[in-house]
């Protein structure tokens, strides 16, 4: 299934795509992002949330509850299934995009072209952040053991794989390069 959706990406995606998936990115970044951390801050009373911290604790996570207070948490909650839902949609699209773009180069029968899904597992751990984050602030003062505990993790691994995929742009973009160089008359 997988690689049926790998190769599919490959087959779809197109420069068109590139310019919409740049563009929804950079007026995120710009507009949407900076607009709603002042709007979580202004809530929460605090700029520190579980989705932006690379490292916490299961306790960090309840202190963060706690210093949210009820309308904090209540807003938080509602942040991680409206906005929530639509940025890791907008982060995923330009990754897989990009990656698709870049790695055709490669050979459709090597393994590595199927990098282009790595930023699926970014997303799946940021969906599973947001529910673990949001059912411990919505259960709180009342402890959700292992979820609580889970989720920190959840948070960690999903910096990593976004990292990862952000990462992987470069040697995309150098083999793109390279192959472009080569299929070039005239340029070797």
């Amino acid at each position: 299934m997988l690689s049926k959706l790998s190769r599919g990406l490959y087959h779809w995606v197109n420069w068109k795509w590139v310019v919409a998936s740049v563009v929804i990115f950079a007026c995120f970044i710009a507009f949407i992002l900076p607009w709603q951390a002042a709007k979580s801050e202004e809530v929460t009373g605090s700029g520190e949330s579980p989705d932006t911290s690379f490292l916490y604790s299961s306790n960090d996570l309840y202190q963060m509850a706690e210093q949210y207070g009820e309308e904090g948490r209540s807003a938080y909650i509602q942040a991680r299934f409206t906005f929530d839902l639509v940025w890791p949609l907008v982060y995923l699209f330009l990754l897989l995009v990009l990656l698709s773009i870049l790695y055709r180069v490669i050979p459709p029968e090597n393994r590595w072209r199927r990098l282009n899904l790595l930023p699926v597992g970014g997303w799946a751990l940021d969906m599973l952040e947001n529910a673990g984050a949001s059912l411990t602030m919505y259960r709180y003062p009342v402890h959700t053991p292992v979820v609580a505990e889970l989720t920190p993790i959840f948070t960690l691994l999903k910096w990593c794989l976004i990292s990862a995929s952000f990462a992987a742009l470069v040697p995309g973009i150098i083999l793109t390069i390279l192959s472009f160089r080569s299929h070039k008359p005239g340029i070797k």
